[in-house]
């Protein structure tokens, strides 16, 4: 049995933002959860279906890949959702709850942001895979206060506001509502004297160089994720980072998937008699052996020298469309002769394209 596209399983458009499949997959879990519908299967596999449809839309790395290649983009990238009994319906609930009144859980605020860092590559680079080295803004624990943030010898207290807990709960009609502690926020700690180094920040800001494993097949858009390298977040865990691939263009090979297109020109001579001309790859230069009587556009294939994508490392081909070059610049001598050549293929039937034009010309103006 075919799976459902992951869009229409959230009923939600192919250019979602986050939060609109965040909202779609909350929607469904109410509806769906097995702890609302503990005697009906179809609700829970309903359920585990939006589940493995989130779990891959709201990563840009899995959606990147469902979008260019459907189901099979994302086999083997852990796309089989998350087990709906770690999923408690009133983490859930309570969730929607928080985006509405914004409370959050600690947990989930003590993260950064995630980062992009776009890297240009050459279209061989990105064909055939390759290792970079970037430099990145980073943060750098404060060895004077050892991440603390407060002077060397104190440290921090908790927050008297709301007793360490990061948050303080209000009265709103009918609800109780918890909201972030505005005199420590949200970290349930205070500091009262700062570090002079950091300035209680808790780390000081360096440049970081970091190795980029870029896969083979790569191509514009694909983004290459660095778990942990994205923004620092003091007293919580750093965002992600994701390399962004720009390839740049390339002066004789153009990409279309797995196969690159290339024009090529060949001497009148070798178009008429045969012979071969020389033909560059990614990696090499090749002989294209070229038959006689070979007429522009004719498309020669080398197969296997084209390009890879992600996941998969088979080769697609060169496709080699030969234009025949007139030449230029010629001398009295080569022009008599090409004059008493053509004086001589005139009179015999050696342009078939011609007389087939010729023919169609008479034929429109009957």
């Amino acid at each position: 049995m075919s799976k459902r596209d992951y869009y229409e399983t959230l009923e939600v458009s192919r250019d979602a933002s986050a939060s609109e499949l965040k909202k779609a997959f909350k929607k469904k879990a109410m509806k769906f959860h097995p702890d609302r519908n503990p005697d009906n299967p179809e609700a829970a596999e309903k359920f585990k279906e939006a589940a493995e449809a989130y779990d891959v839309l709201s990563d840009p790395q899995k959606k990147s890949a469902y979008d260019q290649f459907g189901h099979s983009g994302v086999e083997g990238m852990g796309a089989g959702g998350p087990n709906f009994n770690d999923i408690n319906i009133n983490d859930i609930f309570g969730d929607i709850f928080g985006d509405v009144f914004g409370t959050r859980s600690r947990s989930r605020r003590q993260r950064g942001s995630d980062l992009q860092y776009n890297l240009d590559l050459s279209l061989k680079d990105a064909v055939l895979g390759v290792k970079r080295k970037i430099k990145i803004p980073s943060h750098k624990k404060c060895s004077d206060c050892l991440g603390s943030g407060a002077e060397k010898g104190t440290g921090p207290t908790s927050c008297s506001n709301c007793g360490g807990s990061g948050q303080v709960r209000m009265q709103q009609g009918f609800f109780s509502i918890q909201q972030t502690c505005s005199a420590c926020s949200g970290t349930g700690q205070v500091i009262k004297s700062r570090c002079n180094s950091c300035k209680g920040v808790g780390a000081i800001k360096e440049n970081k160089t970091l190795s980029v494993d870029i896969p083979a097949g790569v191509d514009n858009g694909d983004k290459v994720r660095l778990s942990g390298e994205g923004e620092w977040m003091k007293g919580g865990r750093s965002g992600d980072l994701y390399v962004a691939i720009r390839v740049k263009d390339n002066p004789l090979f153009e990409r279309d998937g797995r196969h690159l297109y290339i024009e090529a020109p060949i001497p009148i001579d070798v178009s008429i008699l045969g012979g071969s001309i020389k033909i560059p790859t990614l990696e090499k230069t090749i002989s294209l052996k070229i038959p006689s009587n070979t007429q522009t556009g004719k498309v020669f294939r080398i197969k296997g020298e084209g390009a890879s994508i992600v996941r998969d490392r088979r080769r697609g081909d060169i496709l080699c469309r030969v234009i025949v070059e007139t030449p230029s610049n010629l001398d009295k001598a080569q022009l008599k002769a090409l004059s008493e050549l053509t004086k001589k293929l005139e009179a015999s039937k050696n342009y078939p394209g011609t007389d087939i034009f010729l023919k169609a010309i008479s034929k429109n103006k009957e």
